[in-house]
């Protein structure tokens, strides 16, 4: 299972019943849901089919990519949708072993550099 996160903006003018059907039919195709902020109506920085706010909600979840694709198709078909985004999100431990190995390749190419120009001055 891979970890994402999804922000939805909804029309504003969608009534709460409305807007808290849509957050389930989207949560029921998560794998497992860790995290959910409801941001509510804020403005939006430009215009997006001809509304100026829109209802804002963060989900972090845990799926497998195949539910990703379907739950991409549910949102698309949504037309109180007007905008989404899902991301992908990287492994913290992944990354600190990524550092770390970018850190040692560094400080063996410094011991060998030093071991060269000491060659050099011999």
């Amino acid at each position: 299972m891979q970890k994402y996160t999804l922000t939805v903006l909804i029309n504003e003018k969608v009534p709460e019943a409305d807007r808290n059907a849509i957050f389930e039919s989207i949560k029921k195709d998560f794998g497992s849901l860790t995290g959910e902020d409801i941001w509510g109506v804020r403005s939006l920085a430009y215009e997006i089919k001809h509304n100026n706010k829109a209802f804002y909600a963060h989900f972090e979840f845990e799926a497998e990519p195949d539910a990703v694709i379907a739950l991409d198709k549910n949102i698309r078909l949504n037309e109180d949708i007007i905008r989404y985004l899902i991301v992908k999100r990287k492994d913290k431990r992944a990354k600190r072993q990524l550092t770390k190995k970018i850190e040692e390749k560094i400080e063996a190419k410094e011991e060998t550099q030093v071991k060269t120009k000491k060659g050099k001055t011999s």
